[in-house]
């Protein structure tokens, strides 16, 4: 690698897809990048997680926020889909009930008023396009134009895009942040004009007063069933699953792969930090997926990994300023607590990351994004100073 920047205009902590998609953009913008990694290029959430794309509407931000993402992710990919290993799976939203099926309606009325293409489905039209799932569901919504990608292989790709930028990678630890720079952890620094903090829950580590927790997840993947699943399936109660503030859960979350394996997910556990695989939740996890999709039951699965979501309190991630006011987090930028959207996000992140750095006009309004929106953030930082 050639010599580092003397002192580039950003320096970014974490070569996730988040990071390196900042990278990109940041770079793109005509500025000087540096990009700290700990460990290996997106080998943190952005290798546990799953790679959906999808529009979410929980809120008007987060679906502001993932409606314009899957436009940029749509530019990104052209030309470009087996190298990341795109595959425009959408996403169906299983229905159990009459209950669920109303939700279903709402949402698609959501979307459809964002000019989102979905399409209701009752039961037999949902049989007939997803044979596998057991008998007695009432329907469910297709939205067509969610999609999957394998988020190591765009991160890889985001960050060669940044290199060809000029940006340049160094493999280390960053010991702490202040005002003109970050200290390594190997010993030496980096100055720089500005230090984002893109790496995830372990933003927490130089950044203690940020209202970031880690949710881990467990994904199962097995070996490869060709067509046996054609859309990514969620089932309408995964949305009260993964805003729970408490407790661990798990949800039917089944994809298809376009190596024809299938990934199986949800769980998620509050502030744990172990790596080690719960069996019971997986347990759990699967055997929830089976009252789903009973022929799951026969399948064989290859291997199961865990990961850590940084989750904030409002489920919105944090981008732009650190809103601190104290000496040593002036010039301090964040992009994190995605939780589970990350790969979805990442490209917006990015772009409205780029806009607020660079003075420009951000595409949707970047308010609801801020960090500033955390008192806490303030007020504890204040207190350390």
């Amino acid at each position: 690698m050639s010599e580092l920047n003397s002192k580039p205009d950003v320096v970014v902590i974490g070569a996730g897809i988040v990071g390196a998609a900042c990278a990109a953009e940041l770079a793109a913008c005509g500025l000087t990048v540096t990009i700290v990694e700990r460990h290996v290029v997106g080998g943190g959430a952005t290798a546990a997680g799953m790679g959906h794309l999808v529009v979410m509407d929980d809120n008007p931000a987060e679906l502001a926020l993932t409606r314009y993402a899957l436009e940029l992710w749509r530019e990104f990919v052209d030309g470009r889909q087996q190298q990341n290993e795109f595959s425009p799976c959408g996403t169906l939203w299983v229905a159990a009930d009459a209950e669920e099926m109303t939700a279903a309606a709402a949402k698609q009325a959501t979307l459809a008023a964002h000019d989102i293409g979905c399409e209701l489905l009752d039961a037999a039209d949902l049989y007939r396009v997803e044979p596998h799932l057991r008998a007695g569901l009432a329907g469910g919504l297709r939205v067509p134009g969610d999609a999957i990608v394998y988020p190591p292989k765009s991160a890889a790709l985001l960050l060669a895009q940044a290199q060809q930028r000029g940006a340049q990678l160094l493999i280390g630890d960053v010991l702490a942040i202040d005002a003109q720079g970050v200290t390594l952890a190997a010993g030496g620094r980096i100055d720089a004009g500005l230090v984002l903090v893109a790496n995830g829950v372990a933003c927490a580590q130089l950044l203690p007063e940020l209202p970031v927790r880690p949710k881990k997840g467990h994904v199962v993947v097995t070996e490869r069933y060709p067509n046996f699943i054609r859309h990514q399936l969620v089932e309408l109660g995964y949305i009260k699953s993964a805003h729970a503030s408490s407790g661990d859960s798990v949800a039917f979350n089944v994809q298809p792969r376009p190596t024809g394996q299938l990934l199986i997910g949800s769980s998620r556990q509050f502030d744990s930090t172990d790596k080690a695989i719960d069996i019971p939740l997986v347990v759990r996890m699967l055997a929830h997926a089976v009252q789903f999709v009973p022929q799951l039951a026969q399948l064989k699965a290859l291997r199961c990994w865990t990961g850590f979501r940084a989750a904030s309190p409002d489920g919105l991630p944090l981008i732009g300023p650190h809103p601190g006011l104290q000496p040593n987090r002036a010039n301090v930028w964040l992009a994190t607590g995605h939780e589970g959207l990350g790969i979805t996000t990442a490209l917006a992140t990015a772009k409205l990351l780029a806009a607020q750095i660079t003075g420009q006009a951000a595409a949707i309004d970047i308010a609801p994004y801020l960090p500033a929106r955390f008192p806490v953030i303030l007020k504890t930082a204040a207190s350390d100073a």
